[in-house]
């Protein structure tokens, strides 16, 4: 217990370290960007008074390592500062944003996770027939397309042409949660059809290298079915892996949701990072890619400690 316990202490402490490393990118990223932020807030008709005042404001008279450890000191508070655009605080921008990408991101794993789990083991257990060679060739598609084009192809023939789901995922306080699923289901099946291929492919090939093993040859020998060969004897030696690329996979829905949102024009933070970009919102655009880095690498944390408690390999190394 005290092995594991020393190697997730290790994973938190490195990710504590990439989180400091990334938010030093984030910070500086906005700082190096061309053009003077007052200036860009205020118009190129403000006057160098008015510009110097509003650098007063902003903080930008002072250096910039003073600035980014005021606003790191903040942003471990949850104060991400105040915005440049709308004047209220970011935080109160951001929570509800967050949430309904949360939401976005649950609904999607609530349907992706266990489907692509059933046809991994389905494909694996029809390998190499016909609906093995289908399931590849759709999966391998739905891959390659990028999340846009998908989304655009689910509003064209579910939205325009049948007008089955409606093509602007509008919400509303006060909403049933009748009315939450209807609005968001096409981008949740957007993000669905993108991650149950990965997922469904990556448990496909793990269930195939372990029939491999020599105690599934004796189970076969043995005259186990096929299916409970899988179900009873490879799958549970399958689960790490498996484990690992569903949390990568929950990873990318709470990140990789900005095209997404922007297609269906979903009230997310992706959505609101992209508004934050166009307008110059520069304390935005910042929380925004922190709370998204934190997310991914928390995720990413979560993945290494479920391949470490489901491989024994992986909790004694020696």
């Amino acid at each position: 217990m005290g092995d594991i316990l020393r190697l997730v202490a290790r994973r938190l402490g490195l990710g504590v370290v990439t989180l400091f490393v990334v938010s030093i990118l984030i910070f500086f990223a906005v700082e190096l960007l061309p053009g003077d932020i007052a200036e860009a807030v205020l118009g190129q008709s403000a006057t160098q008074e008015t510009v110097a005042a509003m650098r007063e404001q902003l903080g930008l008279d002072r250096p910039a390592p003073v600035r980014y450890v005021e606003w790191l000191s903040g942003a471990v508070q949850g104060d991400f500062g105040v915005s440049l655009v709308s004047g209220e605080r970011v935080s109160a921008a951001i929570g509800p944003r967050f949430r309904n990408t949360l939401f976005l991101a649950a609904y999607a794993a609530v349907i992706a996770v266990p489907l692509a789990i059933i046809l991994g083991i389905i494909v694996a257990l029809l390998r190499n027939t016909v609906f093995d060679r289908v399931a590849n060739v759709l999966t391998l598609t739905s891959i390659s397309s990028p999340e846009f084009f998908l989304g655009y192809i689910l509003i064209l023939y579910l939205s325009v042409k049948t007008s089955m789901f409606p093509a602007i995922a509008s919400l509303s306080h006060g909403m049933s949660f009748g009315d939450l699923l209807y609005r968001s289901f096409l981008p949740a099946l957007t993000l669905v059809l993108v991650v149950t291929a990965h997922m469904m492919r990556m448990t496909r090939a793990a269930i195939i290298n372990l029939l491999a093993s020599p105690y599934i040859e004796m189970a076969r020998l043995k005259g186990v079915p096929p299916w409970k060969v899988i179900v009873r004897h490879a799958l549970p030696n399958a689960w790490a892996p498996i484990i690992n690329v569903v949390a990568l996979n929950l990873a990318y829905l709470i990140t990789g949701v900005v095209l997404v949102e922007v297609v269906f024009v979903y009230p997310g933070v992706g959505q609101l990072l992209v508004d934050a970009v166009s307008k110059r919102d520069f304390p935005v655009v910042q929380a925004c890619c922190l709370i998204f880095a934190a997310t991914f690498i928390l995720l990413n944390l979560a993945a290494d400690v479920g391949s470490i408690l489901t491989n024994p390999r992986l909790r004694h190394p020696k």
